[in-house]
């Protein structure tokens, strides 16, 4: 948990839970612990089949348990306890909100066996075998990924009968597995337009992206999507108490909470579907979408000026028009 505490949440109500659990002290059965680890008592010691494991040199803690497993330097071990603890974190029930669809997305089913060939498809296109100069002189030919058959791909090896899970090699040599980021730009940056500036000033670098291509992507995919969505469910939305959260699906006639008294307000707000409007607008005629997309955007502008009203006209220099 400490570990996880510099990674940390972005919304407050997660942190608060985080610190929570930090602070609690252990309960249950009597183990003897320390700052690192704990200490069960030894009730007996047995031989068990050959196993396969994954070694890997970890400077200060140098013994894992995976499977029930006391490992020595085994860092894969490491990963999967990561793994496992995204889990339990991020889809726990204690941080699932608590409303219609707070669940859409949670692994509330874990396997604790997993069939390699009983997964979607499109997760099987990755490669398992070392890259070949075949395939770089295809690349540099233009060639499509799929025309290469040099390097083995985890779908061949399910084909062929070979087990999935052994033998993958690495393509980058990585001197230690806890040197990464802990806090990504994406994270780190405040708004959305300042996400998406940055990301489009990385692909203007990246000579194989259509810029326009990826402008199109954006907004197709998320910014129309979201605005659309946030129009719907205006029309058909709420109100709710800002003291007690009360919810109505008309409001009383006295105008506020039958309840507590409270003020009552919109669940959906105005500003969450003005909010990628323009930045949907500014991608599209700065890297020339199709006009079908454009004139769809400004559509729903129009429209949506007609629920809301426009802007207060301001006074602009004449420089914007030459």
């Amino acid at each position: 948990m400490l570990k996880f505490k510099q990674i940390g949440f972005l919304f407050d109500r997660k942190k608060n839970i985080l610190d929570q659990i930090i602070k609690a002290k252990p309960y249950g059965m009597k183990i003897d612990f320390d700052d690192k680890f704990a200490y069960p008592k030894i009730k007996r010691i047995f031989s068990i089949n050959e196993m396969e494991s994954y070694c890997f040199n970890v400077e200060r803690e140098h013994n894992f348990y995976a499977n029930e497993l006391l490992v020595h330097n085994c860092d894969g071990d490491e990963a999967a306890v990561m793994l496992f603890m995204d889990l339990l974190l991020n889809f726990s029930r204690k941080y699932l909100p608590a409303n219609r669809g707070g669940t859409q997305d949670a692994p509330l089913v874990l396997n604790i066996k997993i069939q390699a060939g009983d997964v979607d498809d499109q997760i099987l296109d990755f490669e398992t075998g070392a890259y070949t100069l075949d395939m770089y002189e295809m690349a540099e030919q233009g060639k499509h990924s799929g025309e290469v058959k040099s390097v083995e791909m985890m779908k061949n090896r399910l084909k062929v009968g070979k087990n999935p899970f052994t033998n993958i090699p690495y393509t980058h040599d990585v001197k230690d597995f806890n040197h990464t980021c802990l806090n990504s730009s994406y994270k780190s940056l405040p708004t959305m337009g300042d996400k998406v500036n940055k990301m489009m000033a990385l692909s203007e670098k990246i000579r194989a992206i259509d810029i326009s291509d990826v402008a199109r992507l954006m907004i197709e995919r998320h910014f129309i999507r979201d605005t659309r969505g946030n129009l719907r469910k205006f029309s058909q939305q709420g109100f709710r108490c800002s003291t007690c959260n009360s919810k109505y699906r008309r409001p009383p006639l006295q105008r506020k909470c039958v309840k507590c008294g409270g003020r009552l307000i919109f669940t959906i707000s105005e500003g969450s579907i003005l909010k990628y409007m323009q930045p949907a607008l500014e991608l599209a005629r700065k890297y020339k979408v199709s006009p079908y997309l454009l004139e769809s955007l400004e559509l729903t502008e129009m429209y949506i000026e007609s629920i809301f009203g426009k802007e207060k006209e301001k006074q602009e220099a004449l420089g914007k028009w030459f």
